[in-house]
């Protein structure tokens, strides 16, 4: 399995449970790992033929961007499914961090993984 990934993207977000929370905007980060078969763009040498993770990365942007979250569970949700849906990929990890929402931490969040890893 090949994985196309795009780590640590900076975002300001509208994200959290307080009051307060939702008339300001907190940096996130995510960190996507997508499930893409590179051996079609490997052989072709064509940017048409890959996952594009600058079309992908600016996707996740505007989505982040586009709505307030109560919750990063609900985010990073939203973001597998957009990606999988858009790009029709088979499998997808999505890592949304929240810096400083506990102090002492430097980052909490979630991690999940939709949709089925293929095998090698």
């Amino acid at each position: 399995m090949d994985i196309v990934y795009v780590k640590d993207l900076k975002i300001p977000a509208r994200i959290g449970i307080y009051e307060w929370e939702k008339r300001i905007q907190q940096q996130i980060r995510v960190s996507l790992e997508m499930a893409w078969d590179n051996r079609i763009p490997a052989a072709s040498d064509n940017i048409d033929d890959t996952l594009n993770y600058k079309t992908a990365a600016k996707q996740v942007i505007t989505l982040v961007e586009s709505q307030h979250f109560d919750l990063v569970e609900r985010l990073a949700e939203t973001i597998a499914q957009h990606l999988m849906n858009t790009f029709h990929m088979p499998w997808v990890r999505v890592t949304v961090g929240k810096p400083g929402a506990v102090r002492g931490a430097s980052e909490v969040g979630v991690q999940i993984e939709r949709g089925v890893r293929p095998h090698d």
